[in-house]
């Protein structure tokens, strides 16, 4: 860490415009945010479950009240449309108040001892949870850890994206407000900042992010006995057989690919087809890429908005050319268009191999890799192969098929025919390089608390 403060530049990825300029927090910032966190860790830890809960559910009404400031901020600092942008706000919103409804009901159990004794299970907080969070969905994800985190007694520091630092800042701020002095605490800055704070006196390092990170912070953790829950890269699968609608087969996989600019941890990363209905598809697959609308994400007209980056524009773009030059074959896409912004287009590549970067590997950008297989069976297999285990989708009309994809994909969410959605509370463990622990749900209340086991006898 530096020894004083230095300054980052936020820059609008549709026209390089300054966004604004923050001070990266130095290393005493983040010791000071930390000491404070803890002297307030006892005090929350012993404020009733029902009082923990009103101060959150407050600070989700400030944020629901704040929810088109937190969107603009969001387009501004990684350029996704605003209609997304806004709906990422209206979810972590959503989230905040399920942890408020579900933090109360919290509990632990009795065990069965003898008739003179006492014994229980009980859940305690864990003490300081620092949150390190991504730039992708700076309102959703953050939302989630910090709710859990603070319905639970623990209080938090939050480090959010060096991407997305005034939209993290003022959530923070949001919810800080409605809470006593020292509960949530927040640091801004790069890697650098992340990792001194991964490495302080905290109990729980949460991070949503690359797989890279978390695997510093895994050793970090490591070293200092804080627990990690992490979420971390995909490369995820998409399967569609041979017996479904390939037009209505692409229109998911472009939903899957090409959302938010493909920047989601859960995007289509790999598509394999069965040979029999792979034309069909890749015509349509083709033709619904080159019908989406780029431009900034201000525009209400706007379906894909810029990448979040140049950085992050010309990882994708090498990854793509790379993939080429190894031959994968451009139907659609693949230039990076003249002009200002971070914009790639929507990009569908053919004859794609196992061994292409864009298959093997995370491609967070608007970019579709095809692969034809023989049978559905062929591309299950493709499909269980690499270190990720984040998620993976299947479209098939056999019910059968469904049962053995679910039952032997390796990864923590299945989705059969649909990329996208699911019921509230669902709560998956990555797998592999992934990460590990629950993230969501009511599960995420166990990961940020312990168990004490309480054994109460009688005086003799």
């Amino acid at each position: 860490m530096p020894a004083t403060p230095s300054t980052m530049t936020v820059l609008d990825p549709a026209d390089g415009r300054l966004v604004g300029e923050l001070d990266i927090a130095t290393a005493g910032d983040v010791e000071a945010a930390v000491e404070s966190a803890r002297k307030a860790a006892r005090d929350w830890a012993r404020t009733a479950p029902a009082e923990r809960a009103a101060r959150v559910a407050a600070g989700a009404r400030a944020v629901a009240a704040a929810a088109d400031a937190l969107a603009r901020s969001t387009t501004r600092e990684m350029g996704k449309p605003l209609d997304d942008a806004r709906g990422g706000v209206d979810a972590g919103v959503a989230t905040l108040e399920q942890y408020v409804q579900l933090g109360p009901l919290h509990r632990g159990r009795s065990l069965q001892g003898g008739w003179e004794a006492t014994d229980l299970m009980v859940p305690a907080p864990r003490g300081v949870v620092a949150a390190i969070t991504p730039w992708n969905d700076p309102v959703a994800v953050p939302c989630g850890l910090l709710g859990a985190a603070l319905v639970t007694g623990n209080t938090v520091v939050l480090k959010p994206s060096e991407r997305t630092p005034h939209t993290g800042l003022e959530l923070a701020r949001l919810l800080a407000a409605e809470l006593p002095l020292g509960v949530l605490e927040v640091v801004l800055g790069d890697g650098t900042t992340g990792a001194a704070l991964a490495a302080a006196d905290v109990d729980v390092v949460a991070h949503v992010g690359s797989t890279v990170t978390g695997r510093e912070i895994a050793a970090a953790c490591a070293r200092t006995g804080a627990k990690a829950v992490l979420e971390n890269g995909g490369n995820d699968p998409l399967v569609v057989d041979g017996d479904v609608d390939p037009h209505w087969a692409a229109e998911q996989a472009a939903i899957g690919s090409f959302a938010n600019a493909g920047q989601i941890c859960t995007s289509v990363e790999r598509v394999y087809v069965v040979a029999s209905v792979a034309q069909q598809f890749l015509d349509a697959l083709v033709a619904r890429a080159q019908a989406l609308v780029m431009g900034p994400g201000m525009d209400p007209a706007t379906q894909l908005a810029p990448l979040v980056d140049a950085r992050m524009r010309d990882a994708v773009h090498a990854q793509v050319t790379a993939s080429v030059a190894m031959g994968a074959r451009v139907l659609t896409g693949a230039e990076v268009p003249t002009g200002v912004g971070s914009f790639y287009p929507a990009t569908v590549l053919s004859d794609c191999t196992a061994t292409m970067p864009v298959m093997r590997e995370e491609t967070f950008g608007p970019v579709a890799p095809v692969a034809v297989v023989g049978s559905f069976e062929e591309g299950l297999e493709a499909a269980c192969s690499g270190p990720y285990g984040l998620a993976a989708t299947v479209l098939t009309a056999s019910m059968s098929h469904a049962q053995q994809a679910w039952r032997e994909l390796p990864v923590g969410t299945v989705k059969i025919n649909a990329v996208f959605g699911g019921a509230p509370g669902g709560a998956a463990q990555p797998r592999g390089v992934s990460g590990a622990g629950f993230g969501y749900g009511p599960e995420l209340l166990d990961e940020l608390t312990t168990t004490k086991v309480v054994h109460v006898a009688l005086p003799r």
